[in-house]
C-alpha cells in the first residue's frame, strides 16, 4: 500500500501534465492564439436578421405572446394594476409587432402611465402608436414624445 500511493500520485501528475500540453478551446472555431481576431458579421447577415425580426410571422408571434400574457393574468385573477416592468415590455413588444421599422422607447409608471419616446417612419404609424398602447391591459394614460422621421418637427402628444 506504502508503494501504491506515490505510484497512483505520479501518474496523476504525468496524465495532468499532458493534457496541459494543448490549451483548450472554448469550441472548435475559437483562434488558437490571443492575438487573432474574429471576423466581424457583414452587412448581409445584419439586414437579414432585421428583416427577420419585422416579419410578418414575427409580428404574429409577439401579439399571440401578448395575448397569452394577458390570458394567464386573467386566468390567473390578476387585476389592472401590473408590475411597471411588464407592463412596459408588453407595450414595447405591442409597437414592436405593430410598426415596423420604428425606434421607440417605452418606460411604464405604477399609475399605468406611458412614456413612449423615439422615432416613426410617417404619421399614420405615428397615429397608431397611443390606441396600440392602450390595447395593453392596465393602461391607464400614454404619454408620447415621438418624432415622425420625413417631418423635421418633433410632435408631442398626450393620450387618455
Amino acid at each position: 500500500m506504502k508503494k501504491a500511493v506515490p505510484v497512483l500520485f505520479s501518474c496523476f501528475l504525468i496524465i495532468g501534465a499532458a493534457a496541459c500540453e494543448s490549451p483548450a478551446k472554448t469550441s472548435s472555431r475559437a483562434p488558437d492564439r490571443t492575438d487573432v481576431t474574429t471576423k466581424i458579421t457583414d452587412q448581409e447577415a445584419t439586414g437579414a436578421a432585421k428583416n427577420d425580426a419585422q416579419s410578418q410571422i414575427r409580428r404574429q408571434q409577439l401579439n399571440a405572446d401578448i395575448r397569452a400574457r394577458e390570458e394567464r393574468n386573467n386566468w390567473a385573477g390578476g387585476s389592472e394594476q401590473k408590475n411597471p416592468t411588464d407592463l412596459a415590455s408588453q407595450v414595447r413588444s405591442k409597437l414592436e409587432a405593430n410598426i415596423p421599422n420604428s425606434h421607440l422607447a417605452v418606460e411604464a409608471a405604477k399609475d399605468g402611465t406611458i412614456y413612449v419616446t423615439g422615432t416613426v417612419a410617417n404619421s399614420s404609424q405615428f397615429g397608431k402608436v397611443a390606441p396600440l398602447a392602450r390595447e395593453i391591459k392596465g393602461v391607464s394614460f400614454v404619454e408620447m414624445k415621438v418624432t415622425v422621421a420625413n417631418a423635421k418637427t418633433k410632435v408631442v402628444n398626450n393620450q387618455q
